[in-house]
């Protein structure tokens, strides 16, 4: 799947749920699915910058695409990054740096958020293309 159908479906999962508790549980779900980061990977260069809690980011190129592997020391957070790494995880790089993330917008997510968490959810954003331009880069 691309980039733009991922984005479709889970703005699709998220207009399920009639209110913003509902929603809330399903980023929980989501990041409790996540999986797990290996612990080489659970180091300071790692953490994202910007956000409030913990948030451990990893990617590597395998052929053309670039994985995602993350984890965060909080249970929201942790959902946060799932949805990000279900968008950007085995994509490549050029299309990770065009993407259009008004999807955020579509699913309410910014709006719902406190302001250091809409805060480090742009750090997520602005890490997962930093990843991609560097990978862009070395090719």
């Amino acid at each position: 799947m691309d980039i733009r159908e991922i984005q479709e479906e889970i703005v699709d999962e998220f207009s399920m749920f009639d209110d913003w508790e509902e929603r809330y549980q399903y980023v929980i779900d989501l990041g409790n699915s996540l999986p797990l980061i290996d612990e080489q990977y659970k180091t300071e260069e790692n953490i994202i910058k910007g956000c409030q809690s913990k948030v451990w980011l990893h990617g590597e190129q395998k052929d053309d695409n670039i994985v995602f592997t993350a984890d965060s020391d909080a249970i929201l957070t942790k959902g946060i990054i799932a949805i990000l790494i279900r968008v950007f995880s085995n994509q490549k790089a050029a299309d990770i740096l065009e993407a259009d993330m008004s999807f955020i917008d579509e699913i309410g997510l910014k709006e719902h958020l406190s302001p250091t968490r809409a805060n480090g959810l742009v750090s997520m954003i602005k890490q997962i293309k930093i990843y991609a331009l560097a990978f862009q880069a070395k090719n």
